[in-house]
Formats: C-alpha cells, sequence, structure tokens
C-alpha cells in the first residue's frame, strides 16, 4: 500500500493536477487539511471513501490514521494546500512514515506563489531586471528561521522576493528589506489567491503596513517584492527572437 502526499493547489478546486485528481478517485482514505482544502476537491474521492480532517489534529493521531488504513490494505490520499514541496510539513511525516516501512510517493501541486503571480498577470522573471526569485518566510511561534536565513540577511542579494506566511509581519518586512531595496520599491500581495476571496494590493514597500491594515490582510498570501513588478522597459527575450530563429535554421542543434 502507498501514501500519496498530492498538492492541492493553493485553493481553487479546479487547480488540483490531472495525476493528483486520478490518485484521490482511487484512494479509499483521504486525509485533508479541512481549513485549506477546498471541500470540492473531495468529490474526486470515489464512493464511501473514509474522509478524514486533520486540521485539528496533532501529527501522532495523523500517522495512526495513516498506518491503520495502509494495514487495511488501503491506499491513502494525504492532501495538503499548495504544493507539498513547500511549507506542507510533509517531512515528518514522512520520516515516521520511513520509520514504519510505509511506502509513499509525493504528487506536485500548484504552489501559492505561481497562483499569486498568475493573479498579478505578469512573470516574474523579467529579462534585463530580474532572473532570480527567492521564495522565502518570517519566523513564527511554529518555526523559526535558521541561522543565515533572517530576512535582514537575505536582503543582501537583493533578487526578488516571495515572502509566505509572513502578512501579519509587515512591520518587520519592511524594517530588513528597506535598506537594500528602499522603501519605493514595489511591492504586491496577492491573499487567497485563485479563491472566490481573492484580494490583489500593490504599493511600495514603505507603504505596506498601512496598506495591508486597511485592507483587512492578515494570513494566507504571498508578499512579492522586486522591480520586476513594475518593469516596462526591458529587452525581449532571446528565446523567441529573429537572430535565435535564423541560428536553428542553419545550425539545428546549437551549444
Amino acid at each position: 500500500m502507498t501514501v500519496y502526499f498530492i498538492g492541492a493547489g493553493p485553493g481553487a478546486a479546479d487547480l488540483i493536477t490531472l495525476r493528483g485528481a486520478k490518485l484521490l478517485s482511487q484512494c479509499n482514505t483521504c486525509l485533508y487539511a479541512g481549513s485549506l482544502v477546498p471541500a470540492e476537491m473531495l468529490d474526486h474521492c470515489p464512493p464511501g471513501a473514509t474522509l478524514i480532517n486533520t486540521a485539528k489534529m496533532p501529527l501522532p493521531q495523523i500517522i495512526d490514521h495513516i498506518v491503520t488504513a495502509t494495514r487495511s490494505g488501503h491506499d491513502v490520499a494525504r492532501l495538503h494546500s499548495g504544493d507539498p514541496g513547500l511549507y506542507s510539513a510533509v517531512a515528518e511525516q514522512v520520516r515516521l512514515l520511513q520509520a514504519q516501512g510505509i511506502s509513499y510517493e509525493i504528487v506536485p501541486g500548484v504552489p501559492a506563489f505561481t497562483a499569486a503571480a498568475a493573479a498579478l498577470g505578469q512573470e516574474l522573471t523579467v529579462p534585463g531586471i530580474g532572473q532570480s526569485l527567492l521564495i522565502t518566510r518570517v519566523s513564527t511561534l511554529s518555526t523559526d528561521m535558521p541561522d543565515g536565513e533572517q530576512l535582514e540577511e537575505l536582503a543582501r542579494t537583493g533578487v526578488t522576493m516571495a515572502i509566505h506566511l509572513a502578512a501579519h509581519r509587515a512591520q518587520q518586512i519592511v524594517d530588513a528589506l528597506t535598506p537594500h531595496y528602499g522603501s519605493d520599491c514595489p511591492t504586491a500581495v496577492v491573499a487567497f489567491a485563485s479563491r472566490d476571496n481573492q484580494q490583489i494590493v500593490r504599493c511600495s514597500l514603505g507603504e505596506l503596513p498601512n496598506q495591508l491594515a486597511l485592507n483587512d490582510i492578515q494570513r494566507t498570501a504571498v508578499i512579492f517584492v522586486g522591480r520586476v513588478l513594475a518593469a516596462s522597459e526591458f529587452p525581449d527575450s532571446y528565446l523567441y527572437s529573429s537572430a535565435r530563429m535564423t541560428k536553428l535554421r542553419t545550425d539545428p542543434h546549437p551549444s
């Protein structure tokens, strides 16, 4: 039996992958984060499937449910919001399953930052302006940031940032980033990306705390900071240039 950690995407029920939906339809037990996973997504589960909401459940209890299901001959779907590769708490579950010899597979999903970028209607890597994206968060009660990963240190790179789980720490973000990005740096916040209650706020970095307070954005948001957010004058990519097309015609296998 196998446990499938399935990325449920950022919130919209139709943003699950085809693979994720297919596996959901084959698993007779599904554990899901009820506060984050849309209820409509559970329609993919087979009739009579055991559905377990883990929103207020401690880790040992979650693992007990998984172990019981696999020992009963069930494949298990473990639905996580976004993509399991980012801020999903999958690592500690995998560690415990490995200790019990239970096989698992991770099925990627649409991460929140890509859904947020789509909501903004723009690319986050713009030629000549920025070709890097630094995905991070701030220390919270549940998870501290390791040494070397504090915002003040990461800000020295100057690259575009996607800051998760930090809407309640807006002033901390401003204080950490302003010396390196400037208070006028373009900033965009997308709360509840892809959902019916999605909110978008664009402002300068210095205005961030006030704008989040005015719009009552306190959680489930991605905060982008970087010059790419307001870039308009930039060169076209070489990818679709006439020069590259000419080179491809003369040398179909360029280095």
